[in-house]
């Protein structure tokens, strides 16, 4: 059975896991807590679960023999003959360092490593191991088993084999690759987080309210979810550290975030992990 390792038992981390697992890959997920990785656990088994009222027509495997195939662990030793890693530690470069320069001693030399961030820079990690050329970006999107494509990026050493590797593998997942070249925030997120930004000024100057914010963008511009409620999803600390990435890496104050989304990030408002944000979630 083809292995594959998930780094980071969050809400990216757990769908990634459970959309291999899906297509017969068998997942070592890691994390630094057992909280996090029983969390994560109760997701994939919840999710697996509710799966067919969201996708009925397809010809589903059982939800046990799916979760089967991922194991849950706190030793980083597990991942020694997977063939891909996908990293999706928190959106800080200093812990992602100390994820890097451990995986690259235990993996072996031909395992691919998947950055999945939304700003870091993939030619910065790239540096941090001595595979560069084994090291790309690839930015899911939540929910991971529901979406058709990844945002891939090719950084300054990512070789050619590489990039095809990658998106036959994902290609195995149903997803199309759309491969863009690394420069901090990509295509998705240096212009999403414009959106959320802006949107978060518009509720600080109290030019409106998130529920007309996202109204507008809704039946406007037909977008499937407005900034906020877009905010809250991602979470309002990561948005707040990807615009901190974007205008430290641009000096460009475009990128200088919102008070008040660093005011909410402080009280502890970050969506729907922690259930209220620009929303109150149940």
């Amino acid at each position: 059975m083809r292995k594959i390792g998930v780094i980071g038992a969050g809400v990216i981390g757990t769908g990634v896991a459970q959309d291999f697992a899906e297509y017969g890959f068998q997942a070592v997920v890691v994390d630094i807590t057992k909280e996090a990785l029983d969390r994560a656990q109760a997701v994939i088994q919840k999710d697996l679960r509710f799966r067919r009222f969201f996708r009925g027509n397809e010809n589903l495997e059982e939800e046990q023999k799916v979760l089967n195939r991922i194991l849950f662990t706190m030793d980083y030793q597990l991942l020694h003959d997977v063939e891909l890693v996908v990293e999706n530690v928190t959106e800080d470069f200093e812990i992602k360092k100390n994820v890097y320069l451990q995986i690259d001693k235990i993996c072996q030399p031909e395992c691919i490593f998947m950055v999945n961030t939304s700003c870091i820079s993939i030619t910065k990690i790239a540096a941090l191991t001595g595979r560069a050329d084994k090291i790309m970006g690839v930015h899911f999107m939540n929910p991971v088993p529901l979406k058709k494509s990844v945002e891939c990026i090719r950084g300054y050493h990512t070789s050619d084999a590489t990039i095809r590797t990658a998106r036959e593998l994902l290609a195995e997942l149903q997803k199309e690759s759309l491969v863009v070249n690394d420069y901090p925030g990509f295509v998705s997120n240096r212009i999403s987080h414009l959106f959320m930004n802006e949107a978060a000024f518009v509720i600080q100057d109290q030019v409106s309210d998130p529920q007309t914010v996202d109204a507008i963008f809704k039946g406007c511009f037909s977008h499937k979810m407005g900034p906020l409620e877009t905010a809250d999803l991602i979470g309002i600390d990561t948005v707040v550290n990807s615009l901190d990435i974007l205008y430290q890496s641009y000096q460009d104050s475009k990128f200088r975030c919102c008070p008040l989304l660093r005011k909410m990030a402080a009280a502890g408002l970050l969506g729907r992990k922690t259930g209220q944000g620009f929303y109150k979630y149940v």
